[in-house]
Parts: C-alpha cells; structure tokens; sequence
C-alpha cells in the first residue's frame, strides 16, 4: 500500500493510498478513523476522480459521524470503567 495523496485538515487528516487497483481513502481524527475502499476501474479521471468525491458535503457527513462514533465509544468505555 502506497500513500498518494495526503489532505491535512482542521478537523481531520485525510490520506488517500493505491494498493490492489484500489484506492483507499482514511480520515483520521485522534484515536478514530473511518476508512472507504474503491475500485480505480470505479473513478473517472484516477486520482482526480477521488479529489471530486471528497467534497465538503461528504466530507462534513465524515465528521460528523466521528462525533458520533465518540460518543458511542465514550458510553462504552464508562460502562465498563465504572
């Protein structure tokens, strides 16, 4: 797996890598991560392709659910540490 592309942002990393004739989008926000697989057969224009899926619309819904995916992990972990 190699990386190909890295988008560093306030409010999350976002590296993109090649392996297997797919690309691997991982956002990253402290210890949380959410990672999206795609063909490259899949994407028009290759890299590019992906630079226009990652728009502010889906990339705003991927911060949200980390703020979900925080909490869920918060209430576990306070019900197992009590």
């Amino acid at each position: 797996m190699r990386v190909v592309a890295e988008l560093p942002r306030p409010d999350c990393k976002i590296t993109i890598f090649s392996m297997n004739m797919k690309f691997v989008i991982k956002f990253e926000q402290g210890v949380l991560e959410q990672t999206y697989k795609l063909s490259e057969m899949d994407v028009t224009g290759g890299l590019d392709g992906v630079f226009q899926l990652l728009d502010e619309e889906f990339i705003a819904s991927v911060v949200e659910r980390f703020k979900g995916m925080n909490h869920d992990f918060h209430d576990a972990y306070q019900r197992h540490e009590v």
